[in-house]
């Protein structure tokens, strides 16, 4: 009953682990099949490649905005703008609720906020062709994987059926040997 029992176990998880494995494999051909139907677009001809004139001075611009000796000389720069304003009295050239200053900074990020967008945007793209070959290089691992444990449990049984052949012929053996008379 116990050798029943377990042979039923058995013959259930070889059943799915047969289902999950075709699962897999219907996966692969789908993602596959999706990916070679698939028409390349224009931005992924120039990913891989140089990047455009546009694309390194928007990644420049990123570069040089987002960094903190930036913002320490930007910060530096308005102070000495506001002082130098603030000291010159009557005869400053940008007076207290400093129009200009503001006129400037707001130049400044109408300009690098899509400058960084674009350096963003870009690198997100980059960032989703990293994961996409990810995804497909752990597809291929996982397969590959699976197809050994394919191996190793054909192996097993194998090797199971060889030693159950040799039980029985000692079993036969060793009932032929008790069968003689003595």
């Amino acid at each position: 009953m116990n050798d029943k029992h377990l042979t039923q176990n058995a013959t259930t998880l070889a059943a799915e682990d047969r289902l999950r494995l075709e699962s897999l494999r219907k996966h692969r051909r789908a993602h596959r099949q999706a990916k070679s139907a698939k028409p390349p677009t224009a931005p992924e001809h120039f990913l891989p490649g140089e990047p455009t004139r546009g694309q390194r001075l928007a990644d420049a611009v990123a570069a040089t905005v987002g960094s903190w000796r930036f913002i320490i000389f930007q910060s530096t720069a308005i102070v000495l703008w506001i002082v130098g304003n603030a000291m010159t009295g009557n005869g400053a050239w940008d007076p207290y609720p400093f129009i200009l200053l503001n006129l400037l900074l707001s130049f400044q990020a109408a300009y690098t906020a899509p400058a960084i967008m674009m350096s963003q945007n870009r690198q997100s793209e980059q960032d989703r062709r990293h994961a996409e070959t990810d995804y497909e290089i752990n597809v291929k691992a996982e397969l590959e994987i699976e197809l050994l444990h394919e191996k190793i449990d054909l192996l097993k049984e194998r090797e199971l059926l060889a030693l159950t052949d040799a039980v029985h012929a000692l079993t036969r053996q060793i009932e032929g040997l008790s069968a003689r008379p003595t």
